[in-house]
């Protein structure tokens, strides 16, 4: 059976909805129909599970029509799935038991909080083929967390620019650099012009010292066979990941991908907001990033502790510990990424409430390329912080004798980020 949790909003019953859900999605409409048997039923129609009150909500979280008043029932919902009328089929699951859902009209709100799968899916979808374990192999990074950067500015550098940025970060030791989100593959900056001026430096410098740097070129495209092309261009050049925006491409794009590549998959998940932002629509972090990791990929960025956007530090360590909760085992867990408005001061922070673990990638775009003695003293002073993290260690106490981590506490340092 695969169980879905809804959070369902009402001004009417909410068990009286809650099994609305359940035939609608299931073998039901909105009149008896005659081949509705009981067998069929018992064989695929869904079925209410459980009903755990909430406190009502005052105010709707859909408009509702004038005179309409509260209070708004809610609680949430447990519905069972028969796995014979899904399958492993993720747009099946996708469609049955979350698309159709939002569109009852006796709802005032709904929100899909959780998502159990049966031991059937195991196997069944390729999944991480790096994760976390391939992502420290292919950086040579051990016991510490593997520290990233993003070129910056995020658009309008031209390939020698871009080459000569990088060229500065991976002689400062950093360990991984990518494309930002947004940059493809424009006329300024053609994907094939940046792959031949970056990839050189780092396989030269990775042949002088030993150093393995990954970085992460943005390949995504609507149309797979061109992100496919884009693919090619960097794995014949000897890259080795790549950027994906996964709600741009959707599912089937990154199974395209996952099926044909030994790239990398770095999970972008822009465009994520517009389904979650409402508390009381969308839905939790926790049942979206499923579907990625089944199809395979390897790193997902995950926001971070004081952000410079709009999500709370709870909400990030809710997405850290269900990217790191294994959904059959550890192998399928891709590598937590924290980025979004971070430098060295969030790293005790984040240390303590992801359970004292080092298995991430810690992403800073400005604050390591804005930091005041340049990028190279950026990639240090984040590296310095990580290390007073660790050990335990008051970050303002490790930068006295630490100058570069002392200019980044002087330059970006508040109350909130310390």
């Amino acid at each position: 059976m695969i169980t879905l949790t809804y959070r369902i909003e009402t001004p009417g019953s909410i068990e009286a909805l809650a099994a609305k859900i359940a035939s609608d999605q299931s073998t039901g409409t909105f009149v008896d129909l005659p081949g509705e048997t009981e067998e069929l039923k018992a064989r695929v129609a869904a079925r209410v599970l459980a009903i755990r009150p909430l406190a009502p909500a005052t105010v709707p979280s859909f408009p509702q029509p004038a005179g309409q008043q509260g209070p708004f029932n809610r609680a949430d919902v447990d519905i069972g799935f028969p796995f014979d009328a899904i399958g492993t089929d993720l747009s099946a699951l996708m469609t049955i038991a979350i698309g159709g859902t939002y569109s009852i009209r006796e709802l005032s709100g709904i929100r899909v909080v959780d998502m159990k799968l049966p031991e059937a899916f195991r196997g069944a979808h390729p999944g991480p083929k790096y994760g976390v374990a391939g992502s420290r192999r292919l950086t040579g990074v051990k016991d510490r967390p593997i520290i990233g950067t993003i070129v910056k500015p995020a658009l309008g550098l031209r390939p020698h620019e871009t080459a000569a940025l990088v060229g500065e970060l991976i002689e400062a030791g950093v360990d991984f650099i990518k494309d930002d989100e947004k940059l493809m593959s424009p006329a300024y900056s053609p994907l094939e012009e940046r792959v031949k001026a970056i990839v050189p430096l780092i396989l030269d410098h990775e042949q002088k010292t030993g150093k393995k740097v990954m970085y992460a070129f943005g390949i995504s495209h609507a149309d797979p066979d061109q992100m496919m092309r884009n693919h090619d261009i960097v794995a014949k050049a000897g890259g080795n990941c790549a950027v994906v925006n996964i709600f741009s491409v959707g599912m089937g794009g990154v199974a395209f991908l996952r099926k044909r590549t030994n790239l990398v998959i770095h999970a972008h998940r822009n465009g994520w907001d517009i389904l979650t932002r409402h508390p009381g629509l969308g839905m939790d972090f926790k049942v979206a990033q499923q579907f990625w990791r089944l199809l395979g990929v390897d790193q997902f960025q995950i926001n971070g502790i004081g952000v410079k956007y709009w999500e709370p530090d709870d909400s990030f360590v809710e997405s850290f510990k269900a990217i790191s909760t294994p959904l059959f085992d550890k192998a399928d867990c891709p590598l937590p990424v924290a980025g979004s408005g971070q430098w060295g001061g969030q790293a005790p922070e984040t240390y303590r409430r992801t359970g004292r673990t080092t298995d991430l990638l810690y992403l800073c775009g400005g604050g390591i390329v804005s930091h005041p003695g340049g990028p190279a003293a950026g990639v240090r002073a984040v590296q310095q912080a990580w290390q007073a993290a660790v050990e335990g260690i008051a970050l303002e106490d490790y930068a006295r004798t630490h100058p570069e981590l002392q200019q980044s506490i002087n330059k970006f340092g508040s109350k909130k980020s310390r």
